[in-house]
């Protein structure tokens, strides 16, 4: 029971954030403008300091000397995958070592497990063994990638983010890959070694991945390309708007396809993971949140944007 409870207080985390961008999502479409002068207008710069980054600064009020001095320069959004490779290439080790290797976890780990009632399961649970691997593998895959985007595709301006969402994102990718590993039980193997099953939900969720990730990556070297000469030499660090892929039906379809990405993550586990889907619903309200602001970015500064582009998800948001 009490093991129970802690994965319940481990999906509240997450739930807990996911209602936070919510609420914030919330603000920023219905809040009035505070009025000049009064404290309100201090709060209502602090509050949109902390959820714009980037282009999406800009429009927003001269921000006061001492919130410039708490900028961090957006190109920084690299060191979150490199953590994450480093991290989570760690824990898929780590993991695999135990499963296929029958060699024990770190003691650490099963200290954590231990707090979590992950080593307290008599039944067997191997295919959720094999679930937990391959999402694990999913997402450092995915960093891996990210990784090599910002570093070789992206092109990045002199836009900049709070230096409390650059710690912010360094611990994301820390808490998610200790998410999954905290799905696993520990001693339920007894020394065996993992017998892999492949089920339904594992080739679906992959394929979901896969197609996601893909669209991802042709959205991300369209944004590049608009900076860029046929040669590929940076020749602008402007925006411009963004025609072809997933372009055409929504403004920050990058945004979309990570979205799909953790959700094809939830289909690997086997669907029924509750904690993964609160994982889920944090992406979904985070990416919400960034899509709206740079739709609003769009709009505001490109007389012709397409009218038809929906914000964040295809004909609905």
């Amino acid at each position: 029971r009490s093991g129970a409870g802690a994965m319940v207080a481990l999906a509240a985390a997450w739930s807990l954030l996911a209602a936070a961008f919510l609420a914030a999502l919330l603000l920023i479409r219905r809040a009035p403008a505070p009025r000049p002068g009064g404290v309100g207008l201090v709060i209502s710069g602090v509050f949109q300091d902390l959820i714009r980054y980037g282009k999406t600064k800009r429009g927003c009020g001269q921000l006061p000397g001492w919130l410039r001095l708490l900028q961090v320069p957006k190109r920084w959004f690299t060191h979150f995958y490199v953590v994450s490779v480093l991290w989570n290439g760690f824990l898929l080790i780590c993991l695999f070592r135990a499963e296929f290797l029958g060699e024990s976890l770190p003691s650490w780990i099963q200290d954590m497990h231990h707090a979590l009632g992950r080593d307290s399961q008599s039944k067997d649970m191997g295919n959720e063994h094999f679930s937990a691997l391959l999402v694990l593998l999913l997402l450092w895959l995915h960093s891996c990638r990210r990784l090599a985007e910002c570093l070789w595709t992206s092109v990045f301006s002199s836009g900049v983010i709070h230096i409390v969402q650059y710690c912010f994102g360094l611990g994301y990718y820390i808490a998610v890959g200790s998410t999954v590993l905290c799905q696993v039980p520990t001693n339920v193997r007894n020394g065996k070694k993992l017998s892999v099953q492949i089920c339904w939900y594992h080739i679906i969720g992959v394929m979901m991945y896969i197609w996601a990730s893909l669209h991802q990556h042709r959205c991300l070297a369209i944004l590049a390309n608009l900076r860029k000469s046929r040669s590929g030499k940076v020749v602008s660090l402007s925006h411009s708007v963004p025609f072809g892929d997933w372009f055409e039906s929504v403004s920050c379809p990058h945004y979309f396809a990570e979205l799909l990405i953790y959700v094809s993550m939830a289909i690997t586990l086997g669907i029924h993971n509750v904690t993964w889907w609160c994982v889920v619903m944090y992406v979904l309200f985070n990416q919400a949140l960034a899509a709206v602001l740079c739709h609003e970015f769009y709009q505001k500064n490109f007389s012709s944007y397409p009218k038809h582009r929906k914000a964040f998800i295809p004909l609905v948001f």
